[in-house]
């Protein structure tokens, strides 16, 4: 793979809307040839016999299955509210907007 030129950096840095000075268009074309020497280099290791994977150990489910329990009733919850409206918590206003209900 050829290495990345200052141009290519200055036209990547254009695109993404950054200001480089030179000197950071020559340490980011090093940096950026380094990136892509290293993909290159894991594209070679990548083999067709390798199934493509997420992770470099299975994953397995540990969640427990949703068992339906008892809980609390609206007005049990609401019991120690200090203040309640339309059977839910009532907080003070802490934005001085006006929302749309």
């Amino acid at each position: 793979m050829a290495a990345i030129s200052r141009e290519e950096v200055a036209h990547l840095a254009r695109l993404s809307r950054l200001a480089v000075t030179e000197e950071e268009l020559d340490t980011f074309a090093g940096q950026l040839d380094v990136i892509l020497q290293s993909v290159a280099q894991v594209g070679e290791v990548a083999a067709a016999d390798i199934p493509p994977t997420s992770h470099s150990v299975p994953l397995t489910n540990v969640l427990r299955e949703d068992v339906v329990t008892p809980c609390l009733t609206p007005q049990e919850a609401l019991s120690g509210a200090p203040d309640v409206a339309e059977q839910r918590f009532r907080v003070p206003r802490i934005l001085d907007e006006d929302v749309a209900s």
